[in-house]
């Protein structure tokens, strides 16, 4: 099995195959431990399912050129968000930061000076999403980043099934007949940023592009459109990809 099929998520058994064959060939200590604990049954209601959260800040968009400046993660439930279980880093990035980026986050050189790089982190972030489905608001993002992050300090990547909090919006409010009547009509199409997904579902605004707020508000969506479009008994199979 190829990763590209993989991260394409082609259908219902395609990761848990892929982490199955993964495991065969990671030689890495911690990569091998990781997948080798595979993923969720796809049949798994996302109701039971133990998920987290997961946002980066980076210094540009293209994860061959820019890297991760800050990592926020928030293990969850449908049921329950627990804040004070979330947690933060500020890394120092390889790739140097632009004032676009500072802008853009409000992450300085200053506050990178001291801080650790990426491989510092990874024994605690991988020991946070082992056994939970990672939530991410854009996954090509965290994804990709998160890969190349991984493949330059240990060697080789990481991927993994991911619930897109974008993506479910997109088919719910791009994708529809009603969506697509909407475009017909020359109306504007909904905006699926995270801000703006949000105040569909009346939740509180939140100070974005801060990674641990952002994997918050990740949770909270993807709570709301469970509620408001699916139900708790959706295979985790159907919404991952």
């Amino acid at each position: 099995m190829t990763l590209r099929r993989a991260a394409r998520g082609q259908s219902t058994p395609t990761w848990p195959d892929y982490m199955a064959s993964r495991a065969q060939r990671v030689r890495e200590p911690r990569l091998a431990s990781f997948v080798a604990g595979g993923t969720l049954d796809p049949e798994t209601p996302i109701g039971e399912a133990p998920l987290v959260a997961m946002d980066f800040e980076t210094t540009g968009l293209d994860s061959s050129r820019h890297d991760i400046v800050s990592v926020g993660v928030m293990p969850f439930t449908l049921s329950r968000i627990r804040p004070a279980d979330g947690r933060y880093w500020v890394l120092s990035p390889r790739r140097k930061l632009s004032g676009e980026s500072v802008a853009f986050h409000h992450i300085t050189h200053a506050e990178v000076a001291d801080a650790p790089d990426f491989a510092a982190i990874i024994d605690e972030l991988l020991a946070l999403l082992a056994g939970r489905l990672v939530v991410v608001h854009y996954r090509q993002l965290e994804r990709t980043f998160l890969d190349a992050a991984i493949r330059e300090r240990l060697g080789d990547g990481l991927l993994m099934p991911m619930i897109d909090t974008m993506s479910l919006e997109a088919r719910i409010h791009r994708q529809s007949w009603w969506a697509r009547l909407r475009r017909w009509a020359g109306r504007p199409m909904a905006s699926i940023r995270l801000h703006e997904s949000r105040q569909r579902y009346h939740l509180p605004a939140y100070t974005g592009h801060h990674a641990l707020i952002d994997s918050l508000a990740t949770a909270e969506l993807l709570q709301a459109q469970i509620l408001y479009h699916y139900d708790w008994e959706t295979p985790v199979g159907a919404r991952w990809r």
